[in-house]
């Protein structure tokens, strides 16, 4: 019906009475038709969602209603947006901030703070990682975590983002990468700085206890840490100390921690690496859902391949890497050290984790330089590159570093497909990448990444769980969304209910699936037709709109 927005007096000519205001539509945006997966691992319904703002006004028969803009979702998967537990599109994001291999998967949350988060950095802090960089140069106009999220969201970026605050970090923060305790007044300035951050809104804290200098704390620190993040709603979440030799002595310290700062803690990407330490699975399982019944709230994530990604640092034993790169690089050319560190290398320890000898040189592919020159080596493994090189893995590893001013990029084989299916089928595990959000073209492409960066999540849609039923549909897209939200306390997210803000995956689930692999890991996932996020659209019909309306989204308590 037209309603007229002002009232005419009697002698206006008869054509004003056709001058008036259209109704205002009901909705921005109206999706009619699609199957309703809300999040809540329940039976999907078809139904209808109405948008308005960057929030999901209403769910159910909106058909006497208007909008401005209709989408007939009809036979699609409409979803919450993904939410990624482990990101590292840190700075791939600043290079690119439309997401294209996380969005075109539906992911519309990427979670950072493995250990390292962008912030708080001091001026030396700042130094050194300019001086790290590679492909992807950009200034640091940030000092706080907080500052750093904030200057992704002005620069414009398609996904949200959020992040805890990173152990690593506050502890190079206060003692740069020294092996050693801190002092009590360092400790407390440690303290302050995750104060600080969970006032920003960090998520709570994480660690990285494989690498130095994260590898130097002492479970009591960790504990100290953690206290703090506790005191507001935070959680802690941990690439444990070992997943190898020693995994279960890494989970009961992450069970440990958990305890006694009483906070919820999380295992980052779960796994028992190395063949010897495949049949610890199931004690990993039920150590954890011992914790989990004594009501400690102990979770986990994973990836779904069979191959991690890190650097030739977790190759090499500590005490080589103390005092930060540098350091390590002066001590790699010291002819004594070199003796030392290639017996060392390929000794069995479990004083350390050594991925080299876990995966083995054949099990490691070279898929990162940061320099051109070394560049003819990606995709080859380790031992291919000794061979070229005419000398042993060992020693070829060591002069990469070297010759690469970095820890060079490297996949590790280390995990059982077998094991990769039992962890899907648990209930308290959700997904994380564990990689950055990349995109087919410019300075990507120097790089070969591990093919997770661009699967990782359509593969468990459509691998996993169409394919191979190993959970219904319903079940992945829960784990994919209110699990983790409601594990991380947000706010309104991983859900399609009234009042939600509107990240939305909308897809086919007879089609979605992923194409990367690791001989060929730049190609796209498809079969997600339309992505929202906070109410705008930034993938229609499969194509990137670019829309950047991506914000830095804040624990539960302290903002959106």
């Amino acid at each position: 019906m037209l309603r007229l927005c002002v009232r005419f007096p009697i002698l206006v000519v008869a054509v004003a009475f056709f001058v008036s205001c259209s109704a205002p539509a009901d909705f921005e945006t109206l999706l009619t038709g699609g199957t309703i997966y809300d999040g809540s691992g329940e039976t999907p319904y078809v139904a209808d969602v109405g948008i308005r703002a960057d929030t999901i006004a209403a769910i159910g028969d909106l058909s006497e209603f208007s909008a401005a803009q209709v989408k007939d979702v009809s036979g699609l998967a409409v979803s919450p947006g993904f939410i990624n537990m482990l990101s590292w599109a840190t700075t791939s994001l600043i290079e690119d901030g439309r997401s294209m291999s996380d969005i075109l998967q539906g992911v519309t949350l990427e979670i950072f703070g493995e250990g390292w988060s962008l912030g708080p950095q001091n001026d030396a802090m700042k130094e050194e990682s300019i001086n790290a960089q590679s492909d992807i140069k950009y200034d640091i106009d940030w000092t706080t975590l907080g500052e750093y999220l904030s200057s992704l969201e002005r620069r414009g970026i398609s996904p949200n983002v959020a992040s805890f605050i990173g152990a690593t970090t506050v502890r190079i923060h206060e003692l740069k990468e020294e092996d050693r305790p801190p002092t009590a007044d360092e400790l407390e300035r440690m303290k302050q700085l995750v104060r600080e951050a969970m006032e920003e809104g960090a998520l709570g804290l994480g660690s990285s206890l494989i690498y130095t200098p994260a590898f130097y704390a002492d479970t009591e620190e960790l504990i100290e840490l953690a206290r703090v993040a506790a005191e507001y709603g935070g959680m802690y979440i941990s690439h444990i100390r070992s997943e190898g030799n020693r995994l279960l002595e890494a989970v009961d310290e992450l069970i440990e921690i958990a305890r006694e700062a009483n906070i919820r803690a999380e295992i980052y990407h779960l796994k028992a690496a190395g063949q010897q330490n495949w049949d610890k699975l199931e004690d990993v399982i039920r150590r954890v859902e011992t914790a989990r019944a004594e009501g400690l709230a102990i979770t986990a994530d994973m990836y779904t391949y069979t191959a991690g990604s890190t650097g030739l640092d977790a190759a090499m034993p500590p005490w080589v890497q103390e005092g930060g790169y540098g350091a390590w690089r002066s001590r790699l050319q010291d002819p004594s050290i070199r003796s030392r560190l290639i017996e060392e290398m390929s000794t069995p320890t479990d004083e350390w984790e050594n991925l080299y000898l876990a995966a083995g040189a054949e099990g490691m592919l070279l898929v990162g330089f940061r320099q051109d020159s070394l560049r003819y080596l990606i995709g080859k493994t380790l031992s291919e590159a000794a061979r070229l090189r005419g000398a042993s893995p060992e020693e070829t590893a060591i002069d990469l570093v070297v010759a690469d001013s970095s820890r060079v990029d490297v996949v590790y084989f280390l995990m059982s497909e077998e094991n990769v299916r039992r962890q899907i089928r648990i209930p308290w595990i959700s997904f994380g990448s564990d990689a950055g959000s990349l995109n087919p073209e410019g300075v990507f492409l120097n790089s070969q990444p591990h093919p997770r960066a661009y699967g990782n999540f359509a593969r468990l849609l459509g691998k996993y769980s169409r394919d191979e039923g190993l959970i219904p549909l319903e079940e992945a897209i829960r784990r994919l969304t209110s699990q983790p939200a409601e594990n991380l306390r947000l706010d309104r997210r991983g859900r399609l209910a009234e009042g939600y803000f509107a990240d939305i995956a909308i897809f086919d689930p007879d089609t979605i699936i992923d194409h990367a692999t690791f001989d060929d890991p730049h190609q796209l996932a498809t079969g997600m037709i339309h992505v929202w996020v906070n109410g705008q659209i930034v993938l229609e019909n499969g194509v990137h709109t670019g829309a950047t309306p991506g914000r830095f989204v804040k624990r539960a308590g302290t903002g959106k």
